[in-house]
């Protein structure tokens, strides 16, 4: 009993056979978690930069393309038929002449219909966005300048009534100052010796009491 109770117990302790490496390590503060964390932002946003000018690039690349291509179908269609074509021989023997026009009288179109190339995605008889924002534009703007006209007008009217009251004010004013001081009045055409005689046989001050 003396040797077993003299054995170590290794069941007891296991940190004997756990190597000192793997031993729990330290957390590491907060500090080194911002540290590590910030290369990881950067890089991010650098990242997103990257893809935003890539689609960049992608879209003027598109745009430039629409536009090249478009430049090419209008060429070709602006080229005059060969003779050598098929459909062009049959107009011919249909008594079809180049640059005649068309119709029995000669008296119909003369060029084709002009073709138009829409990029947008709306329907048919949709008006460009562009378009339409011009159109607005210009609606507006005939807009302010009726109400600019009918302004000038209202405040050439409002002149025209404020001169004439003026003017006749004034016009009051002199036959006023004619009786007070000259004691003349310019409806009777005569002027009185006195004021007692003007009062006496003038009728009035206005013209309708004469």
């Amino acid at each position: 009993m003396a040797e077993g109770e003299e054995n170590d117990d290794y069941m007891g302790d296991l940190s004997q056979f756990l190597p000192q490496e793997t031993s729990i390590l330290p957390k590491p503060s907060s500090s080194k978690k911002v540290s590590h964390s910030q290369p990881l932002v950067v890089q991010f946003s650098k990242k997103k930069a990257k893809t935003l000018n890539w689609q960049e690039h992608r879209k003027l690349e598109r745009e430039r393309k629409q536009i090249k291509e478009d430049e090419e179908i209008l060429a070709r269609i602006e080229d005059p038929i060969p003779q050598s074509n098929i459909g062009f021989k049959l107009l011919k023997q249909m008594g079809y002449t180049p640059g005649s026009a068309l119709g029995k009288e000669g008296t119909g179109r003369a060029e084709p219909v002009g073709l138009e190339i829409r990029r947008s995605r709306a329907g048919i008889g949709r008006v460009d966005p562009r378009e339409e924002k011009r159109k607005r534009e210009e609606r507006k703007a005939e807009k302010e300048m009726r109400n600019e006209a009918a302004l000038m007008e209202e405040f050439g009217c409002r002149k025209k009534s404020q001169w004439r009251s003026r003017r006749v004010f004034d016009l009051l004013n002199i036959l006023m100052k004619l009786r007070d001081e000259h004691r003349y009045c310019l409806f009777c055409g005569f002027q009185y010796e006195s004021m007692e005689a003007l009062l006496s046989n003038c009728p009035g001050i206005d013209e309708d009491d004469h």
